[in-house]
């Protein structure tokens, strides 16, 4: 060994000892000593990246935010130059990102995470990076609020929707829900209802289907958004579901007209069904959301029902007699309903 590289191992040495009592004096919370022992070893030996990043992370930790992105930059280029272990400079730019969100800068923050998470994934790295963005949505969307607009909006979507332009009216309902959300905006149902309306209209039943399932949710004794709801529901075949959904809003408004002939509508669709009188079409698509639905998947596997169904096309007066169960009569019914078995 030559005496230059004796000398480089030694400063090495005393380089690794420094940065062992820096991660002491950092763990007794001596902050500025650690700082000078990181420093010095530095001084000693530039070869090792965790100098670097163990000093922004006391930087980090007085509150220093833009010391520890200076030293986590640093870091990330003296580790590409090593070409250091991914990890390495994944951690130090983790720890930018971190420090950038202390300081609000979230947009850079979130830049950060992503090339960290590029370089080594990590659960920390990855929760942190949703925190970020989770903060920066709600406050882009605070900064985008103004009732005077979102009413705005709503009158211009009225508007459109009265003159059948409903992909435009729909534009301007998101809008003004936009302009003014729920947390700010106590008439946020109606505009989910609307939008509803919209989508009904344009036969866009699963997108109106949210819709109203929102404006239920935010109003739960607002009756429109039932009848909404219902219709939709209707019109998607669900028969029953949209039965429970017009007798739910009836809990609200019992004389509620528009919500009984829903229920009237409902019930002679399912008779209609049930006595055979539909399309073939529209038998076989509601036998296919019947054998879909769990419950009926049960009901046919059950070797008693499979013995109530054969004796229902075999024996009548058995069937009759098994009808007499409570049990038999209901789960006989779910398969009537879901169109699995006809009554003629």
């Amino acid at each position: 060994m030559t005496e230059e590289e004796a000398a480089a191992a030694a400063n090495k040495k005393e380089a690794l000892a420094l940065k062992a009592q820096g991660n002491e004096l950092y763990k007794a919370r001596k902050f500025d000593e650690a700082i000078e022992a990181y420093s010095k070893a530095l001084e000693l030996y530039d070869g090792d990246v965790s100098f670097l990043t163990n000093r922004a992370a006391v930087h980090f930790e007085k509150g220093d935010y833009e010391a520890a992105i200076k030293d986590c930059d640093a870091a990330v280029e003296k580790g590409r130059e090593l070409r250091a272990d991914y990890a390495l400079i994944a951690r130090a730019l983790s720890r930018k990102g971190t420090s950038l969100a202390k300081l609000g800068r979230l947009e850079e923050a979130v830049t950060a995470y992503n090339k960290s998470l590029t370089e080594h994934r990590t659960a920390d790295t990855l929760k942190r990076l949703n925190e970020a963005e989770k903060t920066l949505k709600e406050q882009t969307e605070a900064a985008y609020v103004d009732m005077a607009l979102s009413t705005q909006e709503k009158d211009l979507g009225n508007a459109a929707f009265k003159e059948a332009r409903y992909p435009e009216a729909v534009a301007h309902y998101n809008e003004a829900l936009k302009r003014g959300p729920p947390k700010v905006n106590p008439d946020a149902h109606k505009l989910y209802s609307n939008l509803a309306a919209c989508y009904t209209k344009l036969g866009a039943y699963p997108e109106g289907l949210k819709a109203a399932d929102r404006c239920v949710e935010l109003a739960p004794d607002f009756v429109k958004g039932y009848s909404r709801k219902g219709a939709l529901q209707f019109f998607m075949k669900d028969f029953e579901k949209a039965m429970a959904t017009y007798e739910a809003g009836l809990k609200h408004e019992p004389d509620n007209a528009e919500l009984k002939e829903g229920i009237m509508r409902c019930l002679q669709a399912i008779d209609r069904i049930a006595h055979g009188d539909a399309t073939d079409e529209e038998i076989k698509d509601r036998q296919a959301r019947g054998m879909a639905d769990p419950d009926v998947q049960n009901i046919l596997m059950d070797p008693i029902m499979r013995q109530v169904l054969d004796d229902f096309q075999t024996d009548p007066r058995a069937a009759r007699h098994h009808l007499q169960n409570p049990d038999i009569h209901r789960k006989i019914s779910k398969l009537v309903s879901a169109g699995i078995i006809q009554l003629r």
